[in-house]
């Protein structure tokens, strides 16, 4: 599946609905403890680095 929304894209969507930096923590913490797969699945398709989305799961756990 192509991807045409970049990381950058995504949070600015986060923040325009008024999300904080606490509430998108808060979002991945729930991806990674409910769909641990499909959140590493998701920030790939993001465009993300290997060692980023290491680094986003192991923050949110």
């Amino acid at each position: 599946m192509q991807n045409n929304v970049s990381k950058v894209e995504w949070v600015a969507m986060f923040r325009e609905i008024g999300l904080t930096e606490d509430a998108m923590m808060k979002w991945h913490h729930l991806f990674e403890t409910r769909h641990p797969e499909g959140h590493e699945a998701f920030l790939a398709w993001l465009g993300i680095s290997p060692d980023e989305i290491a680094g986003i799961r192991t923050n949110s756990r």
